[in-house]
């Protein structure tokens, strides 16, 4: 079983990446499981043909507790099969949002619906608090793929995300690498170069450069993962070719990352 996650800044794309990769991935007839990771609960969606399905931390609030919670009512079939679940978090300004990726983990846990071929974690990487670092900090997700485009500051949040990698290595319990980076294109000029600079300064590789597509925005509005809108698109044809590099990935790595005047330093580079 592989146990996969995406991590990069809010907005750079995980979750358009993330489900198209688990749709690519359940058409090549893998059992998939995607779990969201970020309170927005919108990791999941166009799986679903839109739909904003229950989160677990909102039916923990309304039963008062776990214990009478069913794989039914929080694990939901998608796409070619795909197996949803959105994690949540508390009611906004109240709590950490990271709690409620650790009580999901746990209740996925002890109602055994943490299995499949891939189990794809889609997690927030804005800032890695202990919450948001569950999945690498016990040993879930063993294979961590930055997204990123090259702006900025979404290779500063991916570097963060090497900084919590390298630290967490080290700890007996936690089994995580670095297994690449994606550069979702911001269509900046020289951007998939600079995006792959970065990644070999921080000893990994670029997985796959995902162009700027209109035909993202249109499946979306359909409500529908590239994948399912416009099977036999170049944009599709992208995303298949990211899934089965990740579905036969060997190489992981500890990075090495940047000083933020190195990082400064090689992005002026490219400008």
């Amino acid at each position: 079983m592989k146990q996969i996650a995406l991590y990069g800044k809010g907005g750079i794309g995980k979750s358009t990446t993330s489900a198209n990769v688990s749709a690519a991935l359940a058409e090549q007839g893998l059992d998939v499981l995607q779990i969201g990771c970020d309170p927005k609960r919108d990791s999941t969606r166009m799986l679903l043909s839109g739909r904003m399905i229950p989160t677990v931390m909102d039916l923990v609030r309304e039963r008062g507790g776990d214990t009478s919670l069913t794989v039914d009512e929080i694990v939901f079939a998608g796409y070619r099969g795909v197996r949803c679940v959105e994690a949540g978090g508390p009611e906004p300004g109240i709590g950490c949002a990271g709690r409620g990726i650790i009580a999901t983990f746990q209740i996925l846990e002890r109602l055994g619906a943490l299995h499949g071929d891939v189990i794809l974690y889609d997690v927030l990487g804005d800032v890695v608090c202990g919450g948001f670092a569950m999945p690498m900090r016990e040993g879930y997700a063993q294979e961590v793929y930055l997204v990123t485009s090259g702006e900025l500051m979404s290779l500063y949040a991916a570097n963060n995300i090497c900084k919590a990698i390298k630290r967490l290595s080290s700890r007996s319990r936690s089994r995580t690498r670095l297994a690449g980076v994606i550069c979702n294109s911001k269509d900046m000029a020289r951007e998939e170069e600079l995006v792959r600079e970065f990644a070999e300064r921080i000893g990994s590789r670029l997985v796959r450069f995902i162009p700027r597509d209109v035909t993202v925005q249109r499946a979306e509005l359909h409500k529908q993962t590239v994948i399912e809108y416009a099977p036999e698109s170049r944009q599709a044809e992208v995303y298949r070719r990211l899934a089965g590099e990740i579905s036969t990935n060997e190489r992981l790595d500890i990075p090495e990352p940047l000083s933020i005047d190195e990082l400064e330093s090689l992005a002026l580079s490219y400008l």
